[in-house]
């Protein structure tokens, strides 16, 4: 039991690390490298604040696996519900600073090189967003008949303690968030998630990474089987974005997704889960 805590602290630390240099590394492979790294010192300090990012937003949360929840606030001020969207603004920022500030081409500003960066130029941007709205509407279908597939093949190979009986507890305490502040955090999560994982990661790390860090932020919902269908959203995300090759569609897709599972589909869900048997807990890998 000893070697386990130095595990849980050292190892999502290590991870990060490994993770900020296969971004530098692969980042190199692909041409992608901003001209500001070719000083070395802008390079390592460009990886160590990708490192402490994926640090806090996305290996922290492996320190806890296995660990009893703590107990959430009874309230929580706006600013520190948003800190890890801040988090996650600041270190593409600081990353971009150290990359390409002082080497802008000429005609271009700061601004324009990291929207270019982002994905977020696109010739007609509502158009992109009305795309990403369509297409996000297909997300409840598919997600849920994935789900129903893995919870069919779970039960035919006896792995139902796997599937969630009760709704998280995180899940219950959303829901019962100002109005204001669900529709805040929906349109928090499409833009900033959105932008740090498929603008900043995707094209760096390709999306068979990106989607696993993706995955590995929402570890601390503590529901292994919601994993399921984050990696489906993550994934569909993902196809958008390399399809119609700016970050709208997917920013207006996710963010549509999330505002109903607030509004809507969550609360909904909670009224309803005293009624729910088995056949229907494919809502629990719905619930985010």
């Amino acid at each position: 039991m000893g070697a386990v805590e130095p595990l849980r602290l050292v190892g999502p630390l290590v991870l990060a690390l490994v993770s900020a240099t296969a971004l530098d590394q692969l980042m190199e492979a692909r041409g992608l490298a901003p001209p500001g790294f070719r000083d070395p010192w802008r390079r390592v300090a460009a990886s160590l604040v990708v490192a402490f990012v994926l640090y806090v937003g996305v290996f922290s949360a492996l320190a806890q696996v296995g660990l009893p929840p703590a107990p959430l606030p009874t309230e929580i001020s706006p600013p520190r519900l948003f800190s890890l969207h801040a988090l996650f603004v600041a270190g593409v920022l600081a990353w971009f600073l150290l990359g390409f500030a002082g080497s802008v081409p000429p005609g271009a500003n700061l601004a324009q090189v990291l929207a270019r960066q982002l994905g977020l130029v696109a010739p007609r941007p509502l158009r992109e967003v009305g795309i990403g709205i369509g297409f996000g509407l297909l997300t409840w279908p598919v997600l849920l008949g994935v789900l129903i597939v893995v919870i069919g093949v779970l039960v035919a190979f006896g792995g139902e303690n796997v599937i969630p009986h009760q709704p998280p507890e995180l899940v219950v305490w959303i829901a019962a968030l100002p109005l204001w502040l669900r529709i805040a955090v929906a349109l928090s999560a499409g833009l900033v998630e959105e932008v740090f994982f498929r603008g900043f990661l995707q094209p760096r790390v390709g999306i068979g990474l990106s989607t696993l860090l993706f995955v590995l932020a929402h570890l601390s919902y503590d529901q292994p089987f919601m994993l399921v269908g984050i990696t489906v959203l993550s994934l569909f995300f993902a196809g958008l974005v390399w399809w119609r090759q700016n970050l709208w569609p997917a920013i207006a897709a996710h963010a549509l997704f999330d505002g109903v599972q607030l509004l809507f589909l969550i609360p909904w869900a909670l009224r309803q889960w005293p009624k729910l048997s088995h056949a229907p807990i494919a809502l629990s890998g719905l619930l985010w």
